[in-house]
């Protein structure tokens, strides 16, 4: 008899608002009393959540963990994750708490849900099933989050991880290396690998295809934080010096308002510090010495009476030689004969006049900075043009540091350096200098800086368009999509799903 009354509950969801309410409330209340009703229960419930009254949703949803019992849980995390398209905030923050109490009843069963809609399901559900995964999943307890927990994530990450947008990868990224048993060295190496494949390094690298260019910065962007004296950047360092310098001035960019040139500069310079044994170190060096040269001008011929010969003399571009000199001398540390033994005498004279050149102009523009901010403290550091006059300053301190090593016979590369747009880990004696003629807070976001000029112009870092975006942000803010540009990867082979970002 009792079953026959339960089924009236059930027959409920059929009625009116009364009705309803009061099936939303007992169906999940004697649900475990009645296994073989579970199947017609479980799409009672469905029913009510889907019903057009808000208030009969919200209880129907309330009540959804209570069906999470033995086979039914993956299902009941099914339901709760394709739930998540709601775009009532009260209804989606009841879907959001139901998901967390089943996943502290089985978490792996509750990611079978998640995942299930994040491989097959709609483009919305995917959507904020990731989003939930990758704001949620670090506020689990330990106990909750297991190794065999975090390993059924990686696998299932890995499926996805075959066809995503940008957007999806970068969360991912952010998924995955919040992860514990991710923490380790070689959990590192993993991810750098992942990463690495996601950047598809054996491809040919188009300069012209904003697409390839974006997804190669992305890429390595998520790789830089992971790398360090155990995880080598080699690969990433190798596949710029062969494919990217040599294409520098042709990139592209889907980016408005991006220095491209200057960001691909910087990360070079980052992944430089932690580059391995490299195959065809001097080949590769060759490149990064060939582009450096570009950027370090021979001074202006003067006429026979001492007046310049040209009109004007040459932009010393601070920023691009700052990135460019600091990854030579990263990696001439491996080859330290490079410039004495490999190029021939000519080019070493023609390369330490450029030098002599370009160290002129530095000390100019260094005292005109450190006049500019004599005696200034606090506040008045933190307009925007003494902001640019301090991480000019850093750029300019760095530059002379790494030119004074490179004038020693033979050159040396002894000297560390912070780079400019990095927090300041250890003062050395350059940055010591540095923060007497200005402060030792940390550095602030980098600011556009327009030239600066004097009887010549010699500060032109460029264009002024990598300001606040390129500063000290942090990775996940860099590689954000600036607003969603409507491209996916591009590049992806034939791609089942349509989407975009």
């Amino acid at each position: 008899q009792h079953k026959d009354a339960y089924q009236a509950i059930l027959d409920g969801v059929k009625g009116g608002a009364k009705e309803k309410r009061l099936a939303a409330q007992f169906i999940p209340k004697f649900f475990k009393h009645f296994p073989e009703l579970a199947d017609s229960a479980i799409n009672a419930q469905l029913d009510l959540c889907e019903d057009e009254d808000v208030s009969i949703r919200r209880q129907a949803i309330k009540e959804l963990p209570q069906f999470a019992t033995g086979d039914n849980l993956p299902r009941v995390a099914d339901i709760l994750t394709q739930l998540l398209q709601s775009d009532d905030s009260a209804e989606f923050n009841l879907v959001n708490n139901a998901l967390l109490s089943i996943f502290k009843m089985d978490a792996k069963g509750t990611l079978g849900g998640l995942f299930s809609q994040i491989l097959q399901g709609e483009d919305i559900v995917r959507e904020r099933a990731i989003k939930f995964l990758s704001t949620k999943l670090k506020t689990l307890p330990e106990e909750v989050m297991t190794k065999e927990v975090e390993e059924f994530i990686l696998t299932e990450s890995k499926k996805v991880l075959e066809d995503v947008t940008g957007e999806e990868f970068v969360l991912f990224m952010k998924i995955l290396s919040g992860l514990k048993s991710l923490q380790t060295v070689s959990g590192r190496q993993q991810l750098v690998e992942l990463v690495a494949e996601q950047a598809d390094l054996e491809q040919t690298f188009n300069p012209a295809d904003p697409d390839c260019v974006d997804r190669l910065l992305q890429c390595t962007r998520q790789a830089v934080p992971l790398f360090s004296k155990n995880v080598h950047s080699t690969k990433f360092v190798t596949y710029f010096c062969e494919h990217v310098l040599p294409n520098l001035s042709s990139l592209t960019t889907p980016v408005e308002g991006l220095d491209i040139q200057l960001e691909v500069l910087k990360l070079l310079a980052e992944m430089s510090s932690f580059c391995g044994d490299m195959e065809k170190l001097e080949s590769n060096l060759k490149k990064l010495f060939d582009k450096l040269l570009e950027y370090m001008p021979l001074p202006p011929e003067e006429a026979e009476n001492g007046e310049n010969a040209g009109n004007e003399e040459p932009k010393l571009q601070f920023s691009y030689v700052e990135c460019l000199l600091y990854s030579f001398h990263q990696l001439g540390r491996k080859l330290p004969d490079f410039l004495t033994a490999k190029l021939n005498a000519e080019k070493l004279k023609d390369f330490k006049i450029r030098l002599q050149y370009f160290a002129r102009g530095l000390q100019v523009y260094i005292r005109q900075l450190r006049l500019a901010l004599q005696g200034k403290t606090g506040e008045a550091l933190k307009t925007e043009e003494n902001k640019i006059k301090v991480v000019a300053l850093k750029i300019t301190n760095n530059i002379n540091v790494l030119i004074k090593d490179l004038f020693h016979i033979p050159p040396s590369y002894k000297s560390t350096v912070t780079l400019s747009w990095k927090p300041v880990q250890k003062a050395d004696a350059s940055q010591k200098r540095a923060s007497e003629d200005t402060t030792s807070s940390s550095p602030p976001k980098k600011a556009s800086a327009g030239p600066k000029r004097d009887a010549r112009q010699i500060y032109n870092p460029p264009s002024g368009k990598y300001s606040s975006n390129l500063g000290s942000f942090s990775y996940e803010q860099r590689g954000g999509f600036r607003g969603g540009r409507g491209r996916g990867w591009g590049g992806r082979g034939n791609r089942s799903r349509g989407r975009i970002y």
